[in-house]
């Protein structure tokens, strides 16, 4: 896919799942945005992932550890 197209598809699940953990404190549907996100690599996608710099790795990581805390706020939040 077009590089450009996945960095603003990106871009926009970030900001919708931002606005759903803050604003609307759906911490579920959050997690589905920052998780359906991480699908759109906004990096270069023909760099396999051992030849890719350490920050990509550490920001695609971050990524994937603030999905899971979503996931896990949404969960332990809605426990009633």
């Amino acid at each position: 896919m077009n590089s450009k197209f996945n960095k603003f598809i990106y871009i926009a699940f970030l900001c919708l799942g931002t606005y759903q953990a803050i604003f609307n404190r759906n911490f579920l549907e959050a997690a589905s945005s920052f998780g359906i996100g991480l699908a759109f690599d906004p990096f270069d996608t023909t760099v396999t992932w051992n030849e890719r710099p350490l920050w990509q790795k550490i920001v695609l990581f971050s990524h994937l550890g603030i999905t899971a805390a979503m996931f896990g706020f949404g969960i332990g939040l809605n426990d009633k």
